[in-house]
C-alpha cells in the first residue's frame, strides 16, 4: 500500500509540474480576456489619472482659498488699525474746532461787554 500511495503522489506531482510548467495549452478565450483586462487596465489608470488631476487641482484651490484667507485677515487688521487712528484723528480734530468756536464765544462776549461799556460811557458824558 505504501508503494501504491507512493505512486499516486509522484504522479500527481508530475501532473501539476507540467500544468505550472505552462506546456499546456491555454484556453481559446485566453487572448480575448487578456485583450480585455488590458483595455480595462488602461481604462482604470486613466481613471485614476482624472481622480489625481482633480485631487490635486483641488488641492491647490484650498491652498489659494487659505492664502486669500491669511491675506483678508491681515488687511482687515490694517484696515481697522487705519480706521482707528482716522477716527482718533477727527475726534481731536473736532475737540479742537469746539475749543476754537468757544474762545471766539468768549472773546465776541467780551467784546460785546466792551462795546455796551464804552457805549453806557459815551452816553453818560
Amino acid at each position: 500500500m505504501a508503494g501504491g500511495t507512493r505512486r499516486r503522489w509522484l504522479g500527481l506531482t508530475a501532473v501539476a509540474l507540467w500544468l505550472a510548467s505552462g506546456c499546456a495549452a491555454p484556453p481559446e478565450d485566453a487572448q480575448a480576456r487578456l485583450a480585455e483586462d488590458l483595455a480595462e487596465e488602461k481604462r482604470m489608470d486613466a481613471a485614476l489619472d482624472e481622480v489625481e488631476t482633480r485631487l490635486l487641482g483641488n488641492q491647490a484651490k484650498m491652498h489659494l482659498w487659505q492664502e486669500l484667507g491669511e491675506r483678508h485677515q491681515r488687511v482687515s487688521a490694517i484696515q481697522c488699525r487705519v480706521a482707528d487712528e482716522h477716527l482718533m484723528g477727527i475726534a481731536r480734530n473736532l475737540e479742537q474746532q469746539e475749543r476754537k468756536a468757544r474762545d471766539l464765544q468768549r472773546r465776541r462776549r467780551m467784546a460785546s461787554v466792551e462795546l455796551t461799556s464804552t457805549r453806557q460811557d459815551r452816553l453818560s458824558n
